[in-house]
């Protein structure tokens, strides 16, 4: 199981209340969500006009198609609103414990 986690920092050019940075946001998180099947949140600067922080998160069984969705992420956005922060990080899990399952039961 692989996992990416995408943080975005939005500027948003003339967003004079919150209810103008909603509106973009909206835009951004819908269209993400639709188009890349990816969890989108906003996780920062929640009362910031002009600036947003985002996360998105990717889950697959393939690094190659996790890193591939995630820039296309970034490139969507970026159509919308300004980025001017791109963190990202990708992990891989081998095998989840299920220890209940496997082991047999002690007497």
């Amino acid at each position: 199981m692989v996992v990416g986690v995408l943080r975005l920092t939005l500027y948003i050019h003339g967003a004079s209340s919150l209810k103008d940075k909603r509106q973009v946001l909206r835009k951004v998180t819908d269209r993400l969500r639709s188009r890349f099947n990816v969890s989108v949140a906003e996780v920062g600067d929640n009362d910031i006009w002009q600036k947003a922080v985002i996360g998105i998160c990717a889950v697959a069984n393939d690094h190659s198609f996790v890193n591939e969705v995630l820039d296309k992420c970034v490139r969507d956005a970026g159509q919308i609103a300004e980025i001017v922060n791109r963190e990202m990080e990708i992990e891989t899990y081998s095998e989840m414990h299920n220890d209940i399952l496997t082991k047999p039961e002690l007497e």
